[in-house]
């Protein structure tokens, strides 16, 4: 590579180290996605990692994605989470940390990578999805949700 080359690769490296920490408190969006990520610190939803591949992850009982109707006191304490949406869309997502969700509009079936059974999330679902699983979110309805980490 020439100098000019040699420059492109160092800025590009630049950008794609620095890009993660800023889109942490910044409005995001991704394949018709979007949300705030965080506006501090404390908020900071670390757990949440977007990644591309298909390593397998193998789950046990414990590492499955809950889903259920929730009670009243899951719907008042979500009321005050931040919120995500997105449209009609297919991709890979890791969770570094557990994550809660209350779900207000649309359907996703997630699929757990390494053999685990897609599961159907539609508008009025509580899901927890367990910390380490990656899989893909097929969203077939736009949606939208509650959520928290931890």
């Amino acid at each position: 590579l020439g100098s000019i080359g040699k420059m492109l690769v160092r800025g590009l490296a630049l950008i794609i180290l620095v890009l993660p920490a800023v889109s942490a408190f910044a409005p995001v969006s991704f394949a018709g996605c979007s949300g705030r990520l965080s506006s501090s610190l404390a908020q900071r939803p670390s757990g949440l990692s977007l990644r591309g591949g298909t390593a397998a992850v193998h789950m046990s009982a414990d590492d499955q994605i809950v889903v259920k109707q929730p009670d009243d006191k899951e719907k008042e304490m979500a009321a005050s989470w931040p919120t995500w949406g997105c449209g009609v869309s297919k991709f890979p997502w890791s969770y570094e940390d557990r994550e809660s969700c209350l779900v207000l509009e649309g359907e996703v079936t997630v699929t757990p990578n390494g053999g685990g059974e897609p599961v159907v999330i539609k508008a009025g679902d509580w899901a927890v999805f367990p910390k380490g699983m990656s899989c893909t979110w097929d969203v077939t309805k736009a949606i939208k949700k509650h959520y928290n980490f931890g």
